[in-house]
């Protein structure tokens, strides 16, 4: 549970397989069966070493950490932004971190506001963005 959000914590990371099970699944959630994500001859085709994962997923991991993050304090997430930089590539392990950055007391709620990003097993950025949440006051 978040009590004090301070500048400089991090937030626990959240980690997930890449590979056709995680992409299958969120494929046919999405209606995203695209040959590059699927095929690992049309991922060779379009310059990668194989298929490779989709963008919003990346996103959609990222919206994990915050959700993991602020859950049980009743917060919610205000705004979410990334910019897809580099692909996850097939049977790697894709981290999602976090970094708070500001804290910002109103009269109800606090305002949070972070880096966030994905990361390869390398630590190689994939999706850097900015997110920030809101914890009601107690």
């Amino acid at each position: 549970m978040v009590t004090d959000p301070t500048i400089g914590q991090s937030l626990p990371t959240f980690a997930r397989r890449t590979g056709f099970h995680a992409w299958n699944r969120f494929a046919a959630v999405n209606d995203e069966f695209v040959d590059i994500h699927m095929d690992d001859e049309a991922g060779r085709g379009a310059g990668y070493p194989g298929a490779f994962g989709m963008g919003n997923l990346q996103w959609a991991w990222l919206h994990c950490l915050l959700r993991q993050w602020i859950e049980a304090s009743g917060g919610r997430i205000v705004a979410v932004s990334c910019q897809f930089r580099a692909p996850s590539l097939k049977d790697r392990e894709v981290r999602a971190n976090g970094l708070v950055t500001a804290v910002r007391r109103g009269e109800r709620e606090v305002h949070v506001d972070l880096d966030i990003w994905t990361e390869d097993e390398e630590g190689s950025r994939l999706a850097p963005g900015k997110a920030t949440v809101a914890f009601p006051l107690s």
